[in-house]
């Protein structure tokens, strides 16, 4: 197939699983064309098959706000000329959904374009259930030839919040499971003082509350010697690192920013820790049980459909909760190493690429005829 995949090029989770996706599918020998407005972090060079196409957004004296959807819809119009596309798929409604639909229409026929809309979270929970947004997004929504959502939570969340009569199908995000496995990571009792390494991965906006993270971590290395390692980074970095150095654990917070080889670091740690407000999914925690490391999450949105029974939920907003069950797991070998590996044997078993881009290409193939 000719498939085109939309996307926005951060390192949230959307752009993440589209831009892997798209790896995926070339791999599988299809032809795929990545759009975005800017090169996407995930995206490698020189693989066959795949190729970027950047979407050009004017900015005239005119417009306060350049119009990416119109920019978008024409670019995308553009590139099914250019290379045949037979299906688009699109990762988050606003404003891609919509401009599907635009493209579609001026094409003049609801036949030359389909498109697949895939919701990831925040397009639906945030952005779309604003009341500006919410016409435009039921609509697009309605407009598109399949709906999928990440998890249960959010295919519920989109049938209350818009009440559409289309069915929203669930498809899990997805994990490279050769690319992110388990490494010779050291036991702690063999390690310089028994230091425990904890991570948290995010894009350090207010909904992540990496600021809960850090108290926790600061109850945490108080009962037993610890290291917080921050992958990413966003708007909340600043005040993360002024309550690491409030607390007095500062010296043992390591923001290492944002990195391209995010594998190489996450199976060197013990635990990962999210106090995520909302989490349709939790990709980076995906990522971290593929590696075998389990997980402490707040017990939000979609996070128990991903890790099941090989970590710990607690409640929202309490860091002392996470810290007591992150102390659980820490303080014992043995439960640690079950976790570690029922949360790798869960990714592998739920959530390996192929099994999931094949549900895709099903979608695909439907939408055809």
């Amino acid at each position: 197939m000719r498939i085109g995949i939309v996307c926005y090029p951060t390192v949230g989770g959307s752009g993440v699983v589209a831009t892997e996706m798209a790896l995926a599918l070339a791999q599988r020998g299809h032809d795929v064309h990545l759009l975005s407005y800017d090169r996407p972090s995930r995206l490698r060079r020189g693989v066959p098959g795949l190729r970027f196409h950047q979407v050009a957004v004017s900015a005239y004296p005119l417009f306060r706000y350049p119009p990416y959807d119109l920019a978008l819809a024409t670019r995308m119009i553009e590139v099914r000329e250019e290379a045949h596309i037979d299906v688009f798929h699109v990762h988050y409604a606003i404003p891609h959904a919509v401009s599907a639909f635009l493209a579609r229409s001026m094409c003049g026929d609801n036949a030359c374009m389909p498109f697949v809309t895939t919701l990831h979270g925040t397009d639906i929970t945030v952005v779309g259930s604003d009341r500006a947004y919410m016409r435009p997004t039921r609509f697009a929504l309605e407009q598109s030839n399949a709906v999928t959502a990440v998890s249960q939570y959010l295919a519920d969340e989109t049938q209350l919040v818009f009440g559409v009569r289309k069915e929203v199908e669930v498809v899990h995000n997805f994990v490279d499971i050769e690319r992110f496995k388990p490494g010779p990571r050291r036991p702690w009792r063999e390690r310089p003082d028994q230091e425990r390494v904890l991570v948290h991965a995010s894009n350090f906006r207010p909904v992540k509350r990496t600021a809960d993270v850090v108290r926790a971590f600061a109850a945490i290395q108080k009962e037993l010697p610890a290291r917080l390692v921050l992958i990413g980074d966003g708007p909340d970095r600043e005040h993360a690192m002024a309550v690491a150095s409030d607390l007095g654990c500062i010296d043992k917070v390591e923001h290492l920013g944002m990195q391209d080889q995010i594998q190489d670091l996450l199976p060197q740690a013990d635990l990962f820790l999210s106090a995520s407000e909302t989490e349709s999914f939790g990709l980076s925690m995906l990522e971290a049980m593929s590696c075998g490391v389990p997980c402490i999450s707040t017990a939000v949105g979609g996070v128990g459909e991903v890790i099941g029974d090989t970590g710990r939920l607690v409640p929202f907003a309490d860091p002392a909760a996470m810290a007591k069950a992150a102390l659980g797991v820490l303080h014992d070998d043995d439960l640690h190493q079950r976790l570690s590996l029922a949360a790798r044997q869960r990714a592998v078993d739920h959530f390996a690429t192929d099994r999931i881009v094949a549900q895709y290409e099903r979608i695909y193939a439907r939408v055809l005829g």
